[in-house]
């Protein structure tokens, strides 16, 4: 019969810990896509955690590839975030324009209520609760309950990211009823297509601030 050492429980727990304490600074913008880890002994520190914790936890969320070892180059986020990206911008631009054939002028009214909420925005919060009260709304008028279920699943997996751009780029922030104007303007006006092209350069413009904002991360040159 085995018995199991005291002593491996708590080594179990321990790991556990690291990995969430990991997993939570991923989440809440520490940790970014493409970015190296700190040093195993600095990050320890950090963390309050011993050396041998950390290396299990790395070593765990290695398996399910939310980090990637590279042999001589250290430990980074993995870049899932941009494949979560690809697909908003395969989907978000076809709901949006699903909405624009379907919506009715009654839901055109209040999807201005929801633009006009960028305008009066006066923070970070507030400027992000416009942006998902906005998106939701007309993915929520698209008709197609599927999709609306899978773009809400990428869009909360991207909140975080989203937010930290808007909370270092206070430009980006501000300019943000500008460039919610031209999907508000093409759904109006019922053109499909022109909402499909007006969401998707919406999203696109959001991927390449990711795939740049990595490429800066992964050399030690953004923030």
């Amino acid at each position: 019969m085995a018995v199991n050492h005291p002593t491996n429980g708590l080594k179990e727990r321990l790991t556990d810990v690291a990995i969430a304490r990991i997993k939570e600074m991923i989440a809440n913008g520490e940790l970014v896509p493409g970015q190296r880890l700190p040093r195993e002994v600095d990050l320890a520190r950090q963390l309050g955690l011993s050396r041998s914790s950390l290396r299990e936890a790395v070593r765990a969320l290695s398996l399910i590839k939310m980090l990637e070892t590279r042999q001589g180059d250290g430990t980074y986020v993995a870049a899932q975030m941009i494949e979560i990206w690809e697909v908003r911008r395969l989907l978000e631009p076809a709901a949006t324009a699903l909405a624009a054939a379907r919506m009715t002028k009654a839901e055109h009214l209040q999807l201005k209520v929801r633009l006009d909420a960028f305008a009066s925005a006066t923070s970070v919060e507030d400027t992000m609760r416009a942006d998902e009260e906005f998106h939701r709304f007309i993915n929520g008028c698209c008709g197609n309950t599927v999709l609306e279920s899978v773009i809400e699943t990428m869009s909360v997996r991207t909140l975080r990211m989203r937010t930290r751009r808007k909370a270092m780029d206070e430009a980006h922030r501000r300019a943000a009823y500008d460039e919610h104007l031209p999907i508000y303007d093409a759904i109006v006006a019922r053109d499909p297509e022109l909402a499909r092209a007006a969401s998707a350069m919406h999203v696109a413009e959001g991927e390449l601030w990711l795939r740049r904002s990595m490429r800066e991360e992964g050399t030690g040159t953004a923030g």
